[in-house]
């Protein structure tokens, strides 16, 4: 027999309520795996965040009002938001203000823009744990995107000249590109890989399939079992073009063969 409207609206209330009971389980679970040096378990935790919620403490205003902002703190000189995994530890952090309930995919998307991080459970006796902003960009663009952190960067001492010789043939024939960096990066988790730092003259459609076409005629001079990955050098977040902006010296730099570029705006 079926059941009334009322019935039913209830049972999806107790369903959707179990189902977040269970998603702040899994975080709970995978953040007392958490330990130095287990960059396995802390992916765990980044991948559990993602599909989970966490329950942001509110220092102004109320739930989905214009005026709310998120509590602060700050560690070793990085600011962080503190929050709690469950109802159960809201509770037992004592917190005497309004939260939010928020998925972790959607407080990720807030905060690494502003270089803000997490903080899970920061009233528990080990003092909880932190997840800084980079990875918290992970979480909002896609664990299996970007590279685990933390990561190792230095200067390539792999010697491939015919893929360095073939890609800067092309950056010749492509006016969109400015110039080209390059690093060695070693994710935490996974292999080490050749990133290509791309900077360009405007980040329009037709640049962007530029620098497609530009990697795909150079890409047949990578050696078998090398990983290449290119980096937008524009990218103001990502860590491996930060790294280059500052340590890596172009090794094809249009300006320094021309008066200026041949397409897109002036510098």
């Amino acid at each position: 027999m079926a059941g009334t409207d009322e019935e039913k609206g209830r049972s999806h209330v107790i369903a959707g309520a179990q189902g977040g009971a269970a998603a702040a389980g899994h975080v709970e679970q995978m953040l007392l795996q958490v330990a130095p040096g287990r960059f396995d378990a802390y992916e765990n935790l980044l991948a559990s965040l993602a599909g989970g919620q966490v329950w942001m403490l509110l220092w102004h205003g109320m739930p989905g009002s214009p005026d709310a902002q998120y509590g602060s703190m700050e560690v070793g000189g990085h600011a962080y938001a503190p929050c709690f995994t469950s109802p159960r530890e809201l509770a037992a952090s004592g917190w005497g203000r309004d939260h939010e309930v928020v998925s972790g995919r959607d407080v990720a998307l807030t905060l690494y823009p502003d270089r803000c991080g997490l903080w899970l459970n920061p009233h528990t006796g080990g003092g909880g744990v932190g997840v800084p902003w980079p990875d918290l960009r992970r979480i909002a663009v896609g664990l299996d995107v970007l590279p685990a952190g933390p990561l190792q960067i230095a200067e390539p001492t792999l010697q491939v000249p015919q893929f360095y010789a073939l890609l800067a043939q092309a950056a010749h024939r492509t006016p969109a590109v400015r110039a080209l960096r390059r690093a060695w990066v070693q994710p935490a988790l996974g292999e080490p890989y050749l990133a290509i730092g791309v900077e360009v003259y405007d980040g329009v459609p037709q640049a962007v399939e530029g620098v497609r076409m530009m990697m795909q005629q150079a890409v047949g001079g990578v050696p078998d079992g090398l990983a290449v990955s290119t980096v937008a050098m524009g990218d103001a977040y990502d860590p491996v073009a930060l790294w280059m902006r500052v340590h890596a010296s172009a090794f094809f730099d249009r300006d320094a063969y021309a008066a200026g570029p041949a397409w897109g705006p002036a510098r």
